[in-house]
This record gives structure tokens, C-alpha cells and sequence, in this order.
């Protein structure tokens, strides 16, 4: 009889902990279908006009295509230095590598806030301006982290034998890695790739601090749009926001899955 009542309780404590994280996704959502000329749960009736609406409103069409221009550039230049850090720190022993990877891993302990700061900081110092390369320098430090993890997923389990039996047959480095030790790491590459997309593309933080008049993401759009309107247009970009990146996660968790994401050491 325990052992049934704490599958029942642990049922129920996993519904509850579902229905706490998916309720304000699930209000969202709703919100974007309604009538009103506001925000509304229940909706009241069924429209799509607050999504052909989005189509009058150019700003948020820029700062879509802006964010999704400094996703994609963020997403192939942390998935480069993020393959060949993570190479490095599996299989090669070298003072300081312990501290090297504290350094990687600390934006995902250091609050997004303090990182928005330091990098306003950092470019008002050295003479940047708000611009898509300042962005995505900032969101390859947030990205990083995500796509070392991946990748050390697949390496921690590579079978070496098969590089050195390449190596003995007379292919060169460059080669073996190309055809070989690539195509086996591949999906960690890629789920790391996307999950940097799905990093830029959703933060706001860290935007926040180096964005301008000119340059503004989506996330930074909709936050600053909420400051003075609050009409069911935000629910529905609110949502096509939520549609791409459950698609993109669904996506991860086909190719690697998500939990090693967190269980790569």
C-alpha cells in the first residue's frame, strides 16, 4: 500500500508542478484569440485579427527579422568556439583547465542582470556602439556554456579507437576529424547550434543594456511596447515566440535529448 500511495502522490505532485509551469503559457496563448480590444481569460469569442495585426505594426516585423539575424549568427559562432572548447577540455589535460571551465560554465551562475552591465561597461570603454555584432558578442557568452555541454555529452563516450585506426591507415588530422570524429558528435553540434538560437532569440536581459533607438530585439520590443499598451497583440507574438521555440526544443530533444544537456560533466 506504500508503495501505491507514493505513485499516486508522486502522479499528483508531477500534474501539479505541469499544470503551475504550462497555466501561464496556456493563458498566453488564449489571450491571442480573443475579440476585445484587451487582454481577456477567458477569451471572449475566437478571432486571429490580433495576428493579422501584427502585419500593421512594421517595428515588431524588424525587430523579428533583427532577432532572428543576431540568433543565427550567435547560434554558428558559439557552436564553433563551443565544438572545439569542449574538444579541448575532453580530451586534452593542461594546468588551469579546471578554471577554464568554471570561466565557461559562469554565465549560467552569474544572474543575466550583472552580465548586462558588465558588457554596457565593457563597450561604452572600448567605444561600441548599439549594434547586431555587440548583440550577438553578448549572447555568444550566454551560448556557449549550452553548446560545451552538448558536445562533451557525445565526446565522453567517443571511442578513440576508431580515430587512431584512421590515423595508422595514413589520414591526416584534418581529415579524420571531417570524416570521422564530426559525423559522430554531429548531433551535439547541432542541438548545441540550436539551442543558442533559442538563447538569443528569447533573451531579453542582457538586450536590454545594449540595445538602441535603432537596434532593439523582439523581446526588448514587446517589453518597452507593454509600457504603454497592453492590447492582445503581445499575447499573439507572445505566442509565435512559444511556437518556434518549442519547435526548436522539440527538435534538440530528437536529435540529443534535453536532459544531457544538463548531465554532461
Amino acid at each position: 500500500m506504500k508503495i501505491k500511495f507514493g505513485s499516486i502522490l508522486l502522479a499528483v505532485y508531477s500534474v501539479v508542478i505541469l499544470l503551475f509551469l504550462l497555466t501561464p503559457i496556456i493563458v498566453i496563448v488564449l489571450s491571442s484569440i480573443t475579440k476585445t480590444n484587451f487582454i481577456a481569460f477567458p477569451p471572449k469569442g475566437f478571432s486571429l485579427k490580433w495576428y493579422r495585426a501584427i502585419m500593421d505594426h512594421p517595428e515588431f516585423i524588424q525587430s523579428l527579422t533583427l532577432s532572428i539575424y543576431v540568433a543565427f549568427g550567435t547560434a554558428l559562432i558559439a557552436t564553433l568556439f563551443g565544438t572545439l572548447a569542449a574538444l579541448a577540455l575532453v580530451r586534452h589535460d593542461f594546468k588551469g583547465k579546471e578554471a577554464i571551465i568554471q570561466l565557461i560554465q559562469s554565465p549560467l551562475l552569474i544572474p543575466s542582470i550583472v552580465i548586462g552591465i558588465a558588457l554596457l561597461q565593457f563597450y561604452t570603454w572600448i567605444g561600441i556602439a548599439a549594434s547586431p555584432v555587440a548583440l550577438i558578442i553578448g549572447h555568444v557568452i550566454l551560448a556557449i556554456p549550452f553548446v560545451v555541454r552538448l558536445v562533451t555529452a557525445n565526446l565522453v563516450n567517443f571511442n578513440r579507437t576508431i580515430e587512431d585506426a584512421a590515423y595508422i591507415l595514413g589520414a591526416s588530422k584534418i581529415k579524420v576529424f571531417y570524416q570521422i570524429t564530426l559525423p559522430i558528435i554531429k548531433s551535439g553540434v547541432i542541438a548545441g547550434g540550436i539551442f543558442a538560437f533559442i538563447t538569443s532569440f528569447d533573451d531579453l536581459t542582457v538586450s536590454l543594456f545594449i540595445v538602441s533607438t535603432d537596434i532593439v530585439t523582439l523581446p526588448v520590443r514587446i517589453y518597452t511596447y507593454m509600457q504603454y499598451q497592453y492590447d492582445p497583440i503581445i499575447a499573439s507574438i507572445s505566442t509565435i515566440m512559444i511556437v518556434l521555440t518549442v519547435i526548436l526544443i522539440i527538435v534538440i530533444e530528437r536529435i540529443i535529448g534535453v536532459g544531457k544537456l544538463f548531465s554532461a560533466k
